[in-house]
């Protein structure tokens, strides 16, 4: 079987197995949110959404610095991110301070500052994660490649990439493959991979045909949004992606999870992970 034929064959599965329809309607995120309102990011301005992206199965959840006690076991859940391009170095080592402090799962930073990540949170237990081909994906696959290979040498054992979404919606699948595959061969089965699909600019079809080619990349993690775009983690979205990865990978919900109530619904849904700035507040500092 074919890349295309088994794209179309996955993408109909699932579309029929959870009730949605195909075809150009199938808008999703993006057609269910009003990103004026929501301000892009819907997990934290409308929360009555949450309890429903953590039942639809979300194994990370995104969110931004400083969000009651939750304990070790939360802490050991969380993806301590700072990405705003404002960020300074003064804000990176406070990240790291307070990674090491409550024991997060890891600091989620830009390639510039993996090194100073990596030294700051030697001998620790607290992972490096950085982003490549940030947050547009358009760059060329051997320019992620190299990302990749970069930010393993400075110290990153995660990798959070973004797909080339025109070329998804071109439906250039094999580039698509290829591009996530570049960044995935790079890491090696021992540095994390995750691939960001910018779900709020596709359609539910779209992205079912992403977290395939993920999946056949060999990518360890699918990523609902890079916080970036227009909108953030919806249920319906995490839903979708579980429906298409199953078991075998994780599903890490990104945006705006900002309370210890939302994060401890996301983890008794099944969440591993919750990506957050908002992480200290979460776990009582």
């Amino acid at each position: 079987m074919d890349r295309e034929e088994l794209v179309a064959r996955v993408t109909s599965e699932v579309m029929s197995r959870l009730g949605l329809p195909s075809g150009p309607s199938g808008t999703g995120a993006a057609g269910e949110c009003d990103p004026c309102t929501a301000g892009g990011l819907c997990v934290e301005k409308r929360p009555e959404d949450v309890d429903s992206i953590i039942a639809s199965g979300a194994d990370r959840i995104s969110a931004t610095s400083g969000v009651g006690d939750a304990g070790e076991r939360m802490a050991s859940m969380i993806d301590h991110t700072v990405l705003k391009p404002s960020a300074s170095r003064e804000d990176i080592e406070k990240l790291c301070e307070e990674a090491r402090r409550f024991r997060f799962a890891s600091v989620c930073v830009n390639p510039c500052y993996v090194p100073l990540c990596a030294q700051m949170l030697r001998m620790t237990s607290v992972k490096v994660c950085t982003v490549v081909g940030f947050p547009l994906g358009a760059n060329r696959s051997e320019v992620k490649a190299f990302e990749t290979e970069r930010a393993i040498s400075d110290g990153a054992q995660e990798v959070d990439m973004v797909i080339n979404v025109g070329a998804l919606k071109s439906k250039d699948h094999e580039l698509v493959e290829s591009d996530i595959r570049a960044v995935v061969e790079m890491c090696r089965s021992i540095v994390v991979s995750k691939v960001i699909i910018e779900a709020a600019l596709l359609t539910d079809e779209e992205k079912v045909t992403a977290c395939t080619l993920a999946k056949a990349a060999g990518a360890d993690f699918v990523k609902t949004s890079t916080g970036f775009g227009p909108g953030g983690a919806t249920a319906h979205d995490v839903a979708l992606m579980r429906g298409v990865v199953g078991e075998d990978m994780g599903v890490k919900a990104a945006g705006g999870i900002r309370d210890v109530e939302t994060a401890e619904e996301m983890i008794a849904a099944g969440a591993s992970r919750i990506g957050a700035s908002a992480s200290v507040k979460i776990v009582g500092g």
